[in-house]
């Protein structure tokens, strides 16, 4: 056997002490494009071409092993999954040979020739093998054809055949120990009952390159493949979802992300600086476009780094895929299908392979220390890398915010706060009205008094201020309300068994075909506010029974509306950019205010600080409103509106662009006011500082058209760590759920269809499920825990544009284009 310095060259460069060459070895022949395999101990790769050498990566300095057998150039190396005893597996065109690696090292100390199995013989040019998860079965791909080969008695159980190109790679189920999985240069995917030898499912043409690697993510039953052109497809492998695909990554595109996000953000480290710069400087030169095809995919475990440094440690997190490419490295987190760290060969002086032809993957980590196998493209050349995880992903974080975000409140309302206004009025207020009193008092001792009803002056007829207070037909009963009020009390919201998927209720709006807008339930889950486009606001019963109540005023489309905490008030903004509030349980004035305030149309409007004040967007602000309603019920001064609005503060995004989207808690006392803008940001303010608080730049690749809230239900227990999580949806670009104490996206969900029109969503009481509109007439409800739908809500005649949860009772209400509304149930 040859020493270690025999073969290898050190190099003591790094950069940083992120990425070190352990090892370089010359061969006499390249092993490019050759399955090599990395364990926790060891790595293992071929030498001059028929020789297996093998490293052992917690001892550097200990002596190579060398296990020699073929005749022919070895094509695929792979590690059993079992650690005593640890197999691994080489293979050529003349045999398959397994190796038990503690009997050949005990040999080696005695002087003896290591040993080999010959498990198969002449298969033909191997590109993979597999061992199954009891190191019974190695899966042999040669050729188009995959051979189960048994390691005890050294037999071929069973022939899978059916890939019309080769076999690039293989993978048993981890969950479901019959099946197998593979990917062939036909550029499709295979699913196999292996004991059975039958084919159970065989995909279509994916893309038009071979797909080289997969990679099965247990936890969610998903499987991830990745082609020769940098695309990851990622397919749910639960029984029901018959493989559906969840989301398609491109690697390039991702990239291109992840640099433009630390670009504007400004936390680009040295180390990075170069990176970016090298970048630009290769596309302006070459003008290539570059890709990252997927050679090797393995699981990454930062769970020591992200919720180390997290002050919410949250498992989801954790799971993150290592993306193994010609080129460099990628760190692809599972959840949000977002990159947590890249690695570029070429930006590290001491890496001699700049362009890799294979590459393997430490799964775990030594000391938060990975090692990773290269071999040359164009070289015969084979490298050992440790990367230090933890600095590397370090390196390219955003820095801490300092001060972690909450949507609850955690100290007093400042002096200098805009909130502070509320509560200086709130004090006032009794005194005021005594005042107040006494004022009429001396007016009513005046000569000439004009009472409720006198019949000469008409007062005794219908006031003509009804012409412009709403229609409603609900009825005017205080003492019935207030009965009601008093008798109702919430049930417990069900947690189990409360998934809305039974279709109980279809409900046309109106006779002619009219966009539902906004859908938004009242706090109690009574009653049901519903925005047109044809100018209207309706209000239903919860169970869409009866007729509703009109309520007309507005001359564009209805594209808010919010319900006050108390149940009592509407507050409605429409395009053609007015504000108006309406009283539900009484026929009265109606505040408003006109077009000459605002430019632009008003796109949000929402009680806000437990109905202290009024939130709006309008262009590219936001404003904070005082208001007063006038509840006099005197004949004579109905006539005079003394209903005021004030504005107390407006705030801007950072850079001045359009407010797309706002959202915030009304029911209890939060500082929090989020907004989604035309530059596709998302930014955090505090209203208490009177300040943006924090930006989250490039948050969809499209305008988030939407922000909803888990703000919970008195029929829910209170979880004030949910009430951190919101989710967005962007058309184009799916459905992101994001933590507000760490400003990171938690998990992103799929959107089937959702690529032109802005559909609604919605987070249920419980915070477990969300739901989302679609554009082919359906509505879909997903897991919080899961990337994928788990059902699609079918009966829409339209475009799903809008949709919510009844905080009550496990309801589900879904509004389309065509002025419909549906009614989910729990079975």
């Amino acid at each position: 056997m040859e020493k270690p310095q025999d073969l290898f060259s050190s190099n003591g460069d790094n950069v940083g002490d992120i990425v070190v060459e352990e090892y370089l070895v010359e061969s006499k022949e390249s092993a490019s494009h050759v399955q090599i395999a990395c364990s926790k101990h060891y790595c293992a790769f071929p030498i001059n071409g028929n020789e297996l050498c093998i490293q052992n990566t917690k001892n550097p300095f200990y002596q190579l092993l060398i296990l020699r057998g073929h005749h022919r150039s070895i094509t695929a190396v792979a590690f059993g999954n079992k650690v005593n005893p640890l197999l691994i597996c080489s293979a050529s065109q003349d045999y398959v040979i397994m190796w038990n690696l503690d009997e050949c090292e005990k040999n080696v100390l005695q002087g003896l020739v290591p040993p080999g199995i010959v498990i198969g013989t002449l298969l033909g040019k191997v590109l993979c093998v597999r061992f199954s998860p009891d190191d019974y079965i190695v899966a042999v791909c040669a050729g188009n054809k995959i051979f189960m080969l048994a390691t005890e008695n050294r037999s071929i159980l069973v022939e899978l055949e059916g890939h019309l190109g080769r076999v690039t790679a293989v993978g048993f189920c981890p969950w479901q120990a019959n099946i197998v999985v593979s990917v062939s240069e036909d550029r499709s995917f295979k699913v196999w009952d292996h004991c059975k030898g039958s084919l159970i499912y065989s995909s279509p043409v994916l893309t038009a390159y071979p797909l080289l690697s997969l990679f099965f993510d247990e936890e969610h039953k998903q499987l991830v493949t990745g082609c020769a052109d940098g695309q990851l497809w990622i397919f749910s492998l639960i029984e029901k979802h018959h493989y559906r695909c969840v989301i398609r990554i491109d690697l390039r595109k991702k990239r291109e992300r992840f640099c433009a996000k630390k670009v504007i953000s400004g936390w680009c480290s040295q180390l990075e600086d170069r990176q970016l710069s090298s970048t630009s400087e290769l596309d302006k030169q070459e003008k290539i476009e570059v890709t990252f095809p997927a050679l090797t995919l393995e699981h990454c475990d930062l769970s020591f780094i992200l919720n180390s440094e997290c002050e919410f440690p949250s498992p989801e997190s954790a799971r993150c895929l290592w993306v193994g490419s010609s080129a460099g490295l990628f760190i692809l987190n599972l959840a949000n299908f977002e990159l947590e760290a890249i690695l570029h060969y070429k930006d590290f002086r001491n890496v001699s392979i700049k362009v890799a032809g294979s590459c393997a993957i430490m799964t775990q980590t030594l000391d938060h220390k990975v090692f990773c196998l290269l071999t040359s493209m164009f070289e015969n050349k084979i490298a050992v890398l440790k990367i230090d995880l933890a600095a590397l992903v370090r390196s390219q974080q955003s820095p801490g915010l300092g001060k972690p975000l909450s949507v609850l409140a955690s100290s007093c309302v400042l002096p200098t706060s805009p909130l502070y206004f509320g509560i200086v009025e709130k004090k006032s207020t009794k005194p005021a009205s005594q005042k107040q009193s006494a004022v009429r008092t001396i007016i009513k001792d005046q000569p000439l008094v004009f009472h409720r009803k006198v019949k000469s002056s008409g007062y005794a007829c219908k006031p003509h201020v009804t012409m412009f207070s709403p229609k409603t037909n609900m009825k005017d009963d205080s003492k019935r309300s207030s009965k009601c009020k008093n008798s109702y009390k919430c049930k417990e919201y069900p947690l189990e068994n409360s998934l809305p998927t039974k279709l109980c209720k279809q409900f046309t709006l109106a006779d002619n075909p009219t966009a539902v807008c906004c859908l938004q339930y009242s706090g109690d889950g009574q009653w049901l506010a519903c925005g047109l486009a044809n100018h209207l606001l309706l209000v239903l019963d919860a169970n869409l029974n009866g007729t509703p109540a009109v309520f007309s005023g507005h001359d564009g489309a209805v594209s808010a509306a919010g319900w006050s905490h108390d149940q009592r008030l509407l507050v409605s903004a429409s395009q053609d950019r007015t504000l108006r509030l309406w009283s539900v349980r009484r026929a009265g004035s109606t505040p408003l205010l006109g077009k000459d305030v605002f430019s632009k149309p008003i796109q949000f409007a929402q009680f806000y600080y437990i109905d202290s004040f009024i939130l709006l967007s309008s262009g590219p602000e936001f404003q904070l409103l005082k208001y007063h309603i006038d509840t006099c019920k005197d004949e004579i001064k109905r006539y005079k509106q003394k209903s005021k609005f004030k504005s107390v503060h407006s705030f801007s995004m950072t850079n001045a662009v359009e407010i797309t989207s706002l959202s915030a808690v009304n029911e209890f006392y939060s500082y929090t006011v989020l907004t989604a803008g035309r530059d596709r940001a998302l930014e955090v303010f505090d209203l208490n500082a009177g300040c943006s608080a924090a930006v989250i730049p490039e948050a969809h690749s499209r305008p988030a058209h939407q922000i909803c809230q888990n703000t919970g239900s008195p029929c829910t227990a209170p979880q004030s760590e949910a009430c951190n999580l919101f989710i967005t949806a962007a058309v184009g670009d799916g459905i992101k759920l994001w933590d507000l104490r760490t400003l990171r996206c938690a998990r992103r969900f799929e959107a089937p269809a959702q690529r032109s029109c802005p559909c609604g969503v919605a987070i249920s009481p419980c915070g477990r499920r969300l739901a989302s509109g679609a554009e082919d007439r359906r509505a879909y409800v997903y897991e919080v825990g899961s990337s994928a739908y788990s059902h699609r809500l079918a009966g829409h005649t339209d475009t799903v544009t809008t949709v919510t949860f009844s905080p009550s009772a496990p309801q589900l209400v879904t509004g389309t284009l065509d002025g419909k509304l549906q009614l989910f149930m729990a079975e």
